[in-house]
């Protein structure tokens, strides 16, 4: 199978790389600027551009791993092609439906559950991937792409994907913004943010074996007022923290009866 991504940014590099080292032929990358289509292609091997004119057109699966907003516009210039190639893009938030408005007539969703950068290898073995497509005939395509990477492959639908997605933001995106506040408030007594990084370990260790809510320690859980009222006075001057704690701190003991 011939393959060509569109986007190189942090989920296409790691990708990638990845179908690379598992003897996938990724034939070209398209960036829209050339310097992060050369970068990513350098570390491939493959060809490099920025010119929807010079992308190949005799691919068997064309990858668009751009930011949601981008889709868009790839597929307002590549739906020109008229191709029977099949399209996927690689998005938790975007229907599949997506494709439909532009033409297209064999596309999907290649969807892998996991937060990526550029600078940072995943194994991606131990990443569930969520697919769905435009027939049966691509499901089973855009499964056999996945599962050279990965045994976790399931078919999902893009309710069922949008309602990932939600998630993975509470317990990814908005867990490490926590991490950043924690950080902040470690930092302004001089204090390095690695003191917490047993915590952080023991704490996503946990879930694992305990269900989040069982898993769930601290002032709020306990209704200990003492502390938070403690907490709550040492936030005075960071209003917009001071607000987050309070309503964090409700709705776990909210949670809790």
């Amino acid at each position: 199978m011939k393959i060509v991504f569109i986007g190189a940014g942090n989920l296409a590099t790691c990708l990638s790389l990845a179908m690379k080292d598992r003897g996938i032929d990724v034939a070209q990358v398209f960036s829209r600027t050339m310097d992060s289509a050369l970068v990513l292609a350098g570390q491939i091997g493959c060809a490099a551009t920025d010119s929807y004119d010079e992308i190949v057109r005799d691919a068997d699966l064309y990858i668009i791993s751009v930011s949601d907003k981008a889709i868009g516009p790839v597929l307002d210039n590549i739906s020109k092609w008229g191709s029977d190639a099949m399209f996927c893009h690689t998005a938790g938030s975007v229907s599949m439906d997506i494709f439909k408005d532009y033409g297209i007539v064999n596309y999907g969703v290649l969807y892998p559950m996991q937060t990526f950068s550029k600078q940072k290898k995943v194994d991606f073995s131990k990443i569930p991937f969520f697919i769905e497509a435009s027939d049966e005939e691509h499901v089973g395509m855009l499964k056999s792409v996945a599962e050279t990477l990965s045994p976790k492959v399931f078919v999902a639908d893009s309710a069922a994907r949008k309602a990932l997605h939600i998630s993975a933001v509470f317990a990814c995106n908005f867990a490490n913004h926590m991490f950043d506040i924690s950080s902040h408030l470690l930092a302004k007594h001089n204090i390095p943010f690695d003191v917490m990084l047993p915590l952080i370990d023991e704490t996503a260790e946990k879930v694992h074996t305990i269900a989040p809510h069982k898993a769930q320690t601290g002032p709020a859980v306990r209704n200990d007022t003492n502390v938070m009222n403690n907490h709550i006075a040492m936030l005075e001057d960071e209003p917009e923290l001071k607000e987050i704690y309070e309503k964090l701190s409700m709705n776990i003991r909210k949670w809790a009866q």
